[in-house]
């Protein structure tokens, strides 16, 4: 394994775990040259199905363009970085353990809008928002009154 931060190749197991989830097996390494720390991960590698598109194009699943969803909708709000990085984590397995080879883009919306109102009312507001491409005020009203019913069940 290269050290991330300078290049070498010989890098030393520092300890292996697996993790909480039982998906995947965690390495603290250092690296013999720089002597540096950092963690890998091992998981059992699956494909992603194909993400079909409204228009019907097909394309491959980008985590990254799945990330940066939930960032943009988390921007500016009081959200710690592991919680999204389960959010992504669990829309992804979600995806795999579907057994589809394909899946439309309306799914993994959904999916990213689940998270969110989990995560943060606001954000899911705002991503909402956009997905649901509101076109009038009622509708809006409505995304918001789903959520303040949610917050009475959560209390």
């Amino acid at each position: 394994m290269k050290c991330p931060f300078c290049q070498h190749e010989e890098t030393q197991v520092l300890d292996t775990r697996v993790s909480e989830e039982g998906d995947a097996i965690r390495r603290r390494r250092r690296c013999g040259k720089c002597d540096k720390r950092f963690t890998t991960y091992e998981r059992i590698e699956l494909s992603m199905p194909i993400i079909v598109k409204k228009n019907g194009s097909r394309t491959e699943f980008a985590s990254n363009k799945l990330r940066g969803s939930l960032m943009l909708a988390l921007r500016k709000r009081p959200v710690a970085a592991e919680a999204i990085d389960r959010a992504v984590a669990s829309i992804e397995e979600k995806l795999l353990t579907s057994g589809r080879r394909e899946v439309e883009s309306v799914y993994v919306g959904e999916l990213v809008m689940e998270e969110l109102k989990r995560l943060d009312k606001i954000a899911y507001i705002r991503f909402a928002s956009v997905y649901k491409n509101f076109e009038d005020l009622d509708s809006f009203q409505a995304a918001l009154a789903e959520v303040g019913h949610q917050r009475k069940l959560d209390n």
